[in-house]
């Protein structure tokens, strides 16, 4: 079928977009070059800081009681170059508390009181708390402004009810709980917001510094607590068999049964203390989370995820026996950091330890993963590999996903996509891609599929954040992977890595970053994809036999430097499939001629874009008359 050119003004608009643009920048991120915390080579610049607390915390979890009573220490260190005199807190707790700020509608039966923080001390001397109401971030006020690198301890005694509702954190079953969120923290204090003072709705995600951490949970006989971190004192809570076998596991290829149904039920997995108090440790992370259970199984092994140093990670997998797809979970887990941290990313997985603990959500945390149960073991591995391609975005990264989800997301969806090509093939993984990535947006005409991908996270919401955050920055990033070529684009990923981990990095960090470790400037790709209104449609416009094959001009009707491919058919028989990477829309991102050398006749030519789903199929195949 041949398809009438585009009207001559149409492609006119279009062919003025060069190679030349420059990126817009925010009048923050401006600021930031100009105080040179940040600079325009991607790299942090010489005044960059990031402030530092460390946490002691205590907590006394007591099912079916819902009450989480705790107590903490903070340390907080000022690394900045101002005096601070009006921090902010973190008290996400408080989002299912009645009157709280939401996303998404609640059951009223599934609300609880909030937080309540019971005392406060500010360098040991006791102060009032104001009790805010059902706020997920306060500010309030140092009785002595905290000076440029100075620190100041604070004490906070609190207590809250988990919720019922199935989501990030919470109540699982009567003596199952996920606990995530569970304490106040210091809001990050950084060289471009300053306080970061956004409220938690249950849309967006984390932005934490990196800290220090102690934990002791203190449970109930026949408890098991699952943690971030590294568990320190196994021996004053395990049986003494049992501790033999979490030992084991952590230089194990094998699947460890560390407790068993039997021995779950039997009651022979921890120490027969009334209360056993866990303590636990983790160092430069952005969060804490943890599990507890009397009922659940727990499975445990380990994997090499740094070749060169022979270091191991420890998996384990904690689940209801009812659970089959968890099973499984230790050797998906081991699959997904042994590949993570040799091909995409490539780079080791940081942390000891993670853990997949079953619950509701299809949620991250530094070194734990809650995730639903699923009867189809395929989705349940997509899933789970999901989630732990998180500890390199955002935890490696310390992205600041209540503004720029799409780098965290983006990324791990892009990852997933990379090792689904493993698991399942090309055919499977790229419907599976197709079906929850793109389909949704893609084949959707609504004026929210097209809001740019810079656009910050928290101005969005229902599927325009969706869009924006995981389906197309992953296609973005599939598309300067083609662009650049697997070896330049390692290059630059790991550049931007190295430059940023543990630091917390913005989109522009990123972008110049690339352009820095690619010398070239792919400005003209970064506005294309990220700040653009664009979507996928590619059309032939004709196809005109030339002296040494034939010229194939393309429409980009809707606008994104896509990949595609040229499925052609000719007429002896054969047929052939020639890639085109994003290269052909660097110079004219409207319309381009493709050249075809071959000394076959072309019977038929169709474009294919694979995971770039084409809005409209109609334009895509050109054949000869008849």
């Amino acid at each position: 079928m041949k398809v009438k050119a585009l009207p001559f003004f149409f492609a006119l608009a279009f062919a003025i977009q060069t190679s030349a643009q420059n990126l817009f920048i925010p009048r923050d991120v401006q600021a930031a070059y100009k105080n040179g915390t940040r600079s325009k080579d991607g790299k942090p610049g010489k005044n960059y800081f990031q402030n530092f607390g460390r946490y002691d915390i205590s907590i006394k979890v007591s099912p079916p009681n819902r009450n989480i009573q705790g107590s903490e220490k903070i340390v907080y260190y000022n690394n900045s170059q101002d005096t601070l005199r009006n921090p902010g807190l973190k008290l996400i707790m408080n989002q299912h508390s009645i009157g709280a700020s939401r996303a998404n509608a609640s059951d009223p039966k599934e609300l609880t009181s909030g937080l309540h923080i019971t005392a406060y001390k500010e360098n040991g001397v006791a102060k009032p708390w104001d009790d805010g109401g059902p706020i997920t971030f306060q500010s309030f006020k140092f009785t002595k402004p905290l000076v440029p690198h100075d620190s100041v301890t604070l004490n906070f005694e609190w207590n809250y009810d988990l919720s019922f509702e199935r989501a990030r954190d919470g109540v699982i079953d009567s003596t199952t709980f996920f606990i995530a969120y569970f304490y106040p923290r210091i809001a990050v204090f950084d060289d471009v917001n300053h306080w970061d003072n956004m409220p938690f709705n249950g849309s967006q995600e984390f932005y934490n510094d990196f800290n220090d951490y102690t934990l002791n949970v203190s449970v109930p006989k026949n408890y098991i607590v699952w943690s971030t971190g590294t568990l320190t004192n196994a021996s004053d809570v395990l049986q003494t068999s049992v501790a033999e076998k979490l030992k084991t596991s952590f230089s194990s290829d094998s699947i460890i049964r560390i407790a068993t149904l039997q021995d779950v039920s039997n009651k022979v997995v921890t120490l027969q203390n009334e209360i056993n108090t866990w303590r636990w440790e983790a160092t430069n992370v952005s969060d804490m989370a943890l599990g507890v259970s009397n009922s659940y199984l727990w499975d445990a092994g380990s994997v090499i995820v740094d070749t060169i140093t022979k270091r191991r990670a420890s998996v384990q997998a904690a689940y209801a026996y009812t659970s089959k797809d968890f099973e499984k979970m230790v050797e998906y887990g081991k699959h997904s950091l042994a590949w993570f941290s040799t091909k995409w990313p490539g780079v080791s997985y940081p942390y000891p330890k993670t853990t997949v603990f079953q619950g509701f959500a299809d949620m991250e945390y530094p070194m734990m993963v809650n995730d639903n149960t699923e009867e189809e073991p395929v989705f349940a591995r997509f899933v789970a590999e999901h989630e732990i391609a998180h500890s390199w975005f955002p935890f490696y990264m310390g992205i600041n996903e209540h503004r720029y989800g799409f780098i965290d997301e983006g990324w791990t969806t892009a990852n997933e996509y990379l090792i689904g090509l493993e698991d399942l093939g090309e055919e499977t993984a790229t419907r599976f891609f197709q079906q929850f990535r793109v389909a949704r947006w893609t084949l959707n005409n609504s004026e929210e599929h097209q809001v740019p991908i810079i656009t910050p996270g928290n101005m969005l919401s229902g599927q325009g954040l969706g869009d924006n955050e995981y389906g197309k920055p992953a296609l973005a990033y599939l598309a300067v992977k083609d662009l650049l070529g697997d070896v330049l684009f390692r290059k630059c990923l790991h550049t931007f890595m190295d430059r940023w981990h543990e630091k917390h990095p913005l989109p522009w960090d990123m972008f110049y970053s690339f352009n820095d470790a690619a010398g070239k400037n792919l400005d003209w790709f970064w506005n294309n994809w990220f700040f653009s209104r664009n979507y996928l449609d590619l059309g032939i416009n004709k196809v005109e036999s030339t002296r040494g094959g034939y010229n194939v001009t393309i429409d980009n009707i809707g606008g994104f430097a896509s990949p595609t491919n040229f499925l052609i058919q000719y007429e002896d028989g054969t047929s052939e499939k020639i890639h085109q990477t994003p290269a052909i829309w660097e110079k004219n991102q409207m319309q381009t001629v493709v050249k075809v050398a071959t000394k076959k006749k072309i019977k038929s030519l169709t474009l294919d874009g694979g995971i770039y789903m084409d809005a409209d199929t109609s334009n895509n195949t050109w054949e000869v008359k008849k």
